[in-house]
């Protein structure tokens, strides 16, 4: 057990699958088979517990991964092997508590963006005010998942270059940011995604896999998809916000207590014994 909770504390302090072999002495086909269980355990735990939550603010996002190579340089080969490509992650945040309710793993269109709005609509219990970037995908799909019980705008922003900064690795510049009113009434005031971009930073500093211009990216999109339940798993339940002092998911009322890096790992035993 002293091994698995050094292992999983590496991997949500972002380190690679490789540094962390080397600094626990655990081979990386267990470190993978470790993150598969714990990750698979996370995944489930959250999307039976995280419901029912009285979130006012929501505000969406999405962030960009990619899986085995970038899209430009995805053979046919590539495809016929397994997920290759861009690897778009939605993120659902509540404003006020935090809390990370939802989040989908898939490709940045309006299938996904549909399927990803109809599970946050389905875990907040009241009327909520949510904030989007101005991505046509999700004009219908809100409307879709919350049909006119939802106060909904849009967060559109102007981007431009920088003249003096790197052509190839800089990003674009945003020049100016305007909102658009789509459904309901929401208060201008609170027309942001400040917090989700914001976490959006928490997730590449603390996974490996999201980091740009190295080569620790993921192979396998099943892999991919268990760091991430794991990052959130860690992030709502044992990481002390620095502003709420405690755990988003004690701010929400989910849980009672900063969970341990032990108890993560003890759910994937008590998920085995579940469907045994």
């Amino acid at each position: 057990m002293d091994k698995r909770v050094a292992v999983i504390t590496a991997l949500v302090e972002g380190c690679s699958v490789r540094s962390t072999s080397r600094m626990t002495g655990v081979s990386k086909g267990a470190i993978l088979r470790l993150l598969a269980e714990v990750g698979q355990a996370c995944a489930e735990y959250q999307y039976a517990h995280l419901r029912n939550i009285p979130a006012r603010r929501i505000q969406i996002d999405e962030i960009w991964s990619f899986c085995y190579a970038k899209q430009k340089n995805v053979t046919s080969q590539m495809l016929e092997n397994g997920h290759a490509g861009d690897v778009w992650t939605f993120v659902a945040i509540d404003a006020e508590t935090k809390l990370v309710p939802s989040w989908f793993v898939g490709r940045r269109d309006a299938g996904c963006a549909a399927a990803f709005l109809q599970d946050v609509a389905a875990r907040i219990s009241n009327r909520v005010q949510l904030t989007t970037d101005g991505h046509k995908m999700y004009l219908e799909a809100v409307d879709a998942a919350f049909g006119g019980d939802v106060d909904f705008a849009q967060l559109v922003k102007v981007y431009g270059s920088d003249p003096e900064a790197e052509k190839r690795y800089s990003p674009a510049l945003c020049l100016d940011t305007t909102t658009q009113i789509v459904i309901g009434s929401p208060d201008p005031a609170h027309i942001s995604t400040s917090y989700v971009e914001r976490q959006n930073l928490t997730m590449r500093m603390c996974m490996r896999r999201f980091t740009r211009l190295t080569n620790a990216f993921s192979k396998k999109i099943e892999n991919h998809c268990h760091a991430v339940a794991l990052f959130y798993m860690h992030y709502n339940f044992c990481r002390i916000h620095q502003t709420l002092r405690i755990t988003p998911a004690m701010e929400a009322g989910i849980s009672r207590h900063v969970w341990s890096i032990r108890e993560i790992i003890t759910l994937s035993a008590r998920t085995v014994s579940l469907a045994a």
